[in-house]
């Protein structure tokens, strides 16, 4: 809203310099309402005027698989209706409106969806607001709401590949946050609840048609990652060939619709023993039990081909969640050198899939 803010003022200069954009680096875009999103101030002008340049910039960022969201000091009842009225109301997952500080309100959202805040873009035509989630969340690229037809067009805004995925990514999100929704409500042990989902985890070998996708999860994966490591589509489709290597998608798919392709693991198949390069899991499949279904399996097939199997790990200081997966599934350090660990076990320990999950593998 406009009008005098009576609050300690945050000093601009706070604001770090632009990093040098990373391609597809930014996956949610949070809006301000008023004279952002529409031309007026709801509460004052009671009519407003949505922009049409930033309902196309919202078009064309979702069919990217870039998410949105509203961070906006406004009425809630009001604003939601508004944004019903206007037909903008799909567009943006878990919209927080009221009276609190933008930077709460990101993190909220942030934590919601499940994605750092480094990847988050937030816009405003506020000065005070832009420097006080600068301020609070450096992390966070802040947008001048009279510079997005500049800013939304640079590289960390755009993925290098729009995959068959990236259009269903708000479908997705939004089918997450029913889950969470049922889940508050769900009466029952954990346990019960994941059963409850009926879920279906499918690995296969990855096929030309999965390397867009691969690839972006690699891109995009942090808190999953073992290694880290990004590989570009080349690279993947030549593993793909390999005769000395597997490339294992995985997806997961539940009564409320599909996660998509959520898993990635890349195995060079050596002597005496396979060696795990990669393993990563979409943040989004986190907690539903399902993190060491993929490894398993792995080790299913070294043990059946005769081999043990080792695995690389470069602690980045977010994969932690990896770590422990690993350690769950019997891996033990047998090397060290910095942060990168390597890691051995016993493929005959492997652990059956979880009894609330049925696991389909695909030749």
């Amino acid at each position: 809203m406009s009008g005098v803010i009576e609050a300690e003022a945050v000093p601009a200069a706070v604001a770090a310099p632009p990093a040098k954009p990373v391609q597809g680096r930014i996956k949610c875009v949070v809006w301000d309402l008023d004279n952002t999103v529409w031309d007026g101030v709801l509460l004052e002008d009671g009519e407003v005027t949505v922009r049409p340049a930033v309902v196309e910039h919202i078009r064309r960022l979702d069919a990217m698989g870039v998410l949105h969201s509203v961070a906006s000091k406004n009425d809630p009842e009001a604003a939601l209706e508004k944004l019903r009225a206007l037909g903008l109301e799909e567009w943006f997952l878990y919209p927080r409106i009221g009276w609190n500080a933008k930077s709460e309100s990101i993190k909220q959202i942030a934590a919601k969806l499940n994605l750092g805040l480094d990847a988050f873009a937030f816009v405003d035509d506020q000065p005070f607001e832009l420097a006080e989630v600068g301020h609070e969340l450096p992390q966070v690229t802040c947008v001048d709401a009279a510079e997005i037809d500049e800013v939304l067009t640079r590289p960390d805004f755009r993925p290098r590949f729009v995959s068959d995925e990236s259009a269903q990514r708000r479908g997705m999100y939004r089918s997450q946050l029913t889950r969470d929704e049922v889940e508050e409500q769900f009466v029952g042990t954990s346990e019960e609840f994941l059963a409850s989902l009926e879920m279906t985890f499918t690995i296969a070998p990855a096929r030309r048609e999965d390397l867009q996708r691969a690839e972006e999860l690699t891109i995009r994966t942090n808190q999953l990652n073992s290694t880290g490591r990004t590989y570009s589509y080349d690279e993947l489709d030549a593993l793909r060939e390999s005769p000395d290597h597997l490339l294992l998608v995985a997806t997961l798919t539940d009564r409320f619709g599909s996660y998509g392709k959520i898993g990635l693991a890349l195995v060079e198949k050596g002597e005496p023993d396979w060696r795990l390069n990669m393993l990563l899991m979409s943040c989004r499949v986190m907690s539903r039990g399902v993190g060491s279904v993929l490894l398993g399996h792995i080790m299913r097939q070294a043990r059946q081909a005769g081999a043990g199997l080792r695995a690389d790990l470069v602690e980045t200081g977010r994969n932690r969640m990896m770590q422990i997966t690993y350690a769950f599934s019997g891996f033990r350090e047998v090397a060290r050198d910095g942060a990168h660990v390597v890691l051995a076990v016993d493929p005959g320990t492997a652990q059956e899939p979880p009894g609330y999950v049925t696991l389909v593998v695909e030749p």
